[in-house]
């Protein structure tokens, strides 16, 4: 019965939004004219990789999961962690339980209430090693979840219980503050069990995939765009001040501006970098930036020659990128050279960054010459490896840059090959690449979400990095109350990790979109997230 109402639901939703009329939730008075829907169209840049909660990983299936599924927390306005589905929480003197409490008036999209079991349920399925999430070790703070992630305890052992329908308890294996910004991580939401267990694979299609957040989602046209419709059941709907949201796929940025231009698009993903420029001075009205909590990389494949079983080879490669130069010649919209990984504006923490960066140019080159000879290569024998990426404007101008700059100082021969999202993660994921490009944005606030993408057991540790030294930092750092103590274990481990120079950290991140005058309500903060429920267009409230 939950199953067939979800749907019918959803439904009555979708032919709602298609045909331009709003779906009044709490009753539209009789008589009263129809208003013209308000829908608002966000740019999403690439296709998600999936949208179930506890599957998906990529950060465009991130944006739009946030409105469709709520955790036991959310973020504020200004990034910084807020009452989600939980309405407040308590934590146990030693720092290792958190008791947090749900609201009352908490709906599934169907109708049926979120309650505790619902999130006991969902921690389980992200750290069951039969799900197969890649990102069920971003909760290994609790207790038993690591254990269940390698197979060697069941899924029912992991720290978390319902004692009664509207408390979650969860229990940790040592202190960690960030245990609630960490829970508004879309991966940690809610599974209703009934539906998992009727829907199966079809889980998180259109129509089955049940939300406890704003909008559910309607509609998934592969290559084209994603439909979401407002939650009638949502417990703060009384708020939300759109009808929908249409997210448009496209990895084409200068496509994206094209639809913004035309009134096809309400919000970009990012902005063009060739056009920056006219953007400045046609557009600087809507043009938003902020620095962002994230990082850019060139990944190498560790289990696959030439760069498996060498560092120096390695490091020479990173020292010889002009980062300065990238970031003012070829990005030019705020972001900022990364020689290390963790971004700066972390809270209680020194980035740290290898000892080259302070050399000159000239002097790092010398040095990368001397580590790229004795590792083999020369002018009569040069390196020769391939680079993928993925399709996008600005992946491809810093692809042909960095590959110029290291025929130039070193002589090496680097083959580029663009592809799209989805097969270039397939291709990683089967090993099939020497090396890659990619990113890391942080889950939360904290220094620990960047450290722990390089822990050995890690399911999105692409480069497959794996050091002890540095795993056993990372244990120390988790176990440690002292928050200055728990500061120095993570920041050596940082030192460790870029001594082995399993990536190359090109630059950090700044969030860039245009957003239409008609917008209402738009915020900008350091972790690029601004929920649509808290958004609205002028002269079309629902």
């Amino acid at each position: 019965m939950r199953h067939a109402a979800r749907s019918l639901a959803a439904l009555l939703l979708a032919l709602a939004a298609l045909c331009g009329c709003s779906h009044a939730p709490s009753g539209t008075p009789a008589g009263a004219a129809p208003h013209r829907a308000a829908i608002l169209l966000r740019g999403l840049g690439a296709e998600p990789d999936s949208l179930d909660p506890q599957k998906a990983r990529s950060v465009e299936a991130q944006r739009v999961l946030r409105d469709i599924c709520e955790g036991l927390t959310t973020l504020d306005k200004s990034g910084g962690v807020a009452p989600g589905i939980a309405e407040r929480w308590q934590v146990s003197p030693d720092g290792k339980t958190y008791t947090f409490t749900l609201r009352h008036d908490a709906r599934w999209s169907d109708g049926e209430p979120v309650v505790a079991a619902d999130f006991v349920a969902g921690l389980r399925r992200l750290v069951d090693p039969a799900t197969g999430s890649q990102h069920a070790e971003v909760v290994d703070v609790i207790e038993n979840a690591s254990a269940i992630v390698a197979g060697r305890e069941p899924p029912e052992s992991l720290g978390v219980s319902a004692p009664d329908p509207y408390t979650v308890i969860i229990r940790l294996r040592g202190p960690a503050p960030y245990l609630p910004a960490l829970l508004s991580d879309p991966s940690t939401c809610p599974v209703n069990p009934v539906t998992l267990v009727n829907d199966g694979d079809a889980y998180a299609r259109p129509g089955n995939l049940p939300s406890d957040g704003a909008f559910v989602l309607t509609q998934w046209v592969h290559g084209s765009y994603i439909y979401l419709t407002r939650n009638p059941y949502y417990w703060n709907n009384a708020a939300t001040r759109l009808d929908g949201v249409k997210y448009l796929i496209t990895s084409d940025e200068n496509a994206e501006l094209t639809l913004y231009r035309a009134g096809q698009l309400d919000i970009t993903d990012v902005i063009p970098r060739s056009q920056y420029g006219w953007i400045r001075s046609h557009l600087g009205d809507q043009l938003h930036i902020t620095p962002e909590l994230g990082v850019y990389f060139y990944g190498f494949n560790l289990e696959r020659a030439p760069f498996e079983n060498d560092g120096k080879l390695r490091r020479a490669l990173s020292m010889v990128i002009d980062r300065e130069k990238l970031t003012r010649l070829v990005l030019r919209t705020g972001e900022l050279p990364a020689y290390g990984w963790v971004p700066p504006g972390v809270d209680d923490y020194t980035p740290q960054s290898p000892g080259y960066r302070s050399l000159p140019m000239a002097q790092r080159i010398a040095e990368a010459r001397r580590l790229y000879a004795q590792a083999g290569y020369s002018a009569a024998k040069p390196l020769r490896f391939g680079l993928r990426y993925n399709a996008g404007e600005v992946h491809a101008e810093l692809a042909i840059a960095i590959a110029s700059m290291w025929r130039q100082t070193l002589g090496a021969r680097v083959t580029l090959r663009a592809e799209d999202s989805q097969s270039l993660m397939q291709d990683i994921d089967r090993g099939n690449v020497q090396m890659f490009r990619s990113s890391w944005i942080g889950d939360y606030n904290d220094a620990y979400t960047f450290a722990q993408y390089f822990k050995s057991d890690f399911g999105i540790n692409l480069t497959h990095y794996d050091n002890p030294v540095y795993d056993h930092l990372l244990d120390r750092a988790a176990a440690e109350a002292d928050p200055a103590k728990r500061r120095a274990l993570l920041e050596q481990a940082e030192r460790v990790m870029l001594r082995d120079q399993p990536v190359i950290p090109i630059y950090f991140y700044a969030s860039k979109h245009l957003v239409k005058p008609r917008v209402e309500g738009w915020y900008n903060n350091i972790m690029n997230v601004t929920y649509s429920k808290d958004l609205g267009l002028r002269g079309e409230a629902p």
